[in-house]
């Protein structure tokens, strides 16, 4: 019974008029005292954290300036289709709408994108294949530790202690006369 028709009399005090109930029977008319606020009018009770939480959430991050956030408050257009509702932030809006297309569409004009091609291997080249560090002493030592290692890997294989050498020691053997090239290299610029 939510009423909020007040009444005046003639002494100026508020009251709630009698009303009739579904019944037939009448309820009688209630004085209201100054300042009394009926319970369905009454706001509902939030506390001090809730208030300032609400007053706290403006939906943007913590820190920005009132500029920056009136800035924000009105999009621009720099250029067209783009955007920039924070500064820095490029967003790009198409305008075209796009036509749906079944999942074999699709993977067909992906397919229709994709290229297949060989690889290309580089040969072996007569200049020194790996780059020239910074230090030539440095080149130099590490030449020098794999001619050591070359040697001993064709020693082992003249004793007999290596009877079939795999893909890779015959490859490293192989690289042998570039490895004393550079080597020879090295040693005239160093000298």
């Amino acid at each position: 019974m939510a009423t909020t028709a007040y009444v005046h009399d003639a002494d100026g005090c508020k009251f709630i008029p009698a009303t009739q109930r579904p019944d037939g029977t009448w309820r009688k008319p209630r004085k209201i005292k100054e300042g009394y606020v009926p319970q369905e009018e009454v706001p509902l009770y939030e506390s001090k954290g809730k208030q300032f939480k609400a007053r706290q959430t403006t939906g943007l991050p913590v820190g920005l300036t009132p500029e920056i956030v009136a800035e924000s408050q009105r999009p621009k257009k720099s250029q067209s289709g783009v955007i920039q509702p924070i500064p820095g932030m490029i967003i790009n809006v198409e305008k075209k709408k796009k036509k749906k297309k079944t999942g074999a569409e699709e993977a067909a004009e992906k397919l229709a994108k994709c290229e297949i091609t060989e690889p290309v291997f580089n040969t072996p080249s007569s200049q020194p294949t790996a780059t020239v560090q910074s230090d030539p002493a440095k080149r130099l030592k590490n030449l020098r530790k794999k001619l050591r290692d070359i040697e001993a890997l064709q020693e082992k294989i003249q004793t007999g202690s290596l009877k079939n050498p795999d893909k890779d020691q015959k490859e490293k053997i192989s690289k042998k006369k570039e490895i004393l090239r550079e080597i020879e290299l090295l040693e005239g610029h160093t000298s």
